[in-house]
């Protein structure tokens, strides 16, 4: 069996993330890679979140930073700092908690918070959800994930 991998060279599996691809610095989403996406695979779906917030030692919510869907199977990946009109075509995004489209980088208001890069294999093209929620998109793609895989990456602001 093939096992959904995704990689990046902007930071490793529970690394630092560069200070560029946060509010700190550029703001720029990472490069990311992935690999073995499974026979059956009619589209891929990208979320990234972060579960500390607003505080790890009292979090309260899972912060939404990025989310792409219908993503071709046949991409194998994503250049740093894409932006909308970059994006392969066919791929459209969801709303991040900042209520638009596109990458929010890491902004932690205190603690080393952990984002994590979710990509979803679905054995489905999913319709038009007109900018969903992350709440929506995973309703969407109920019953249809045929394999998944996650990068994490931290960042800590250093004021």
């Amino acid at each position: 069996m093939t096992v959904l991998t995704l990689t990046s060279t902007s930071f490793s599996q529970n690394g630092e993330i560069p200070t560029r691809h946060t509010c700190d610095g550029q703001d720029i989403s990472p490069e990311l890679s992935w690999a073995k996406v499974p026979d059956g695979t009619k589209s891929l779906v990208l979320i990234v979140d972060d579960p500390d917030a607003p505080d790890p030692a009292a979090p309260k919510m899972t912060w939404v930073h990025w989310m792409l869907y219908n993503i071709p199977p046949d991409t194998n990946g994503l250049p740093e700092g894409i932006g909308a009109k970059d994006l392969p075509p066919g791929i459209l995004q969801g709303l991040n908690d900042w209520k638009r489209t596109g990458y929010g980088g890491p902004c932690p208001p205190v603690g080393s918070h952990r984002y994590f890069h979710k990509l979803y294999a679905l054995d489905t093209l999913l319709p038009n959800l007109k900018h969903p929620t992350k709440a929506i998109l995973e309703k969407a793609m109920e019953g249809h994930i045929i394999a998944h895989s996650e990068l994490v990456g931290r960042y800590l602001r250093h004021r």
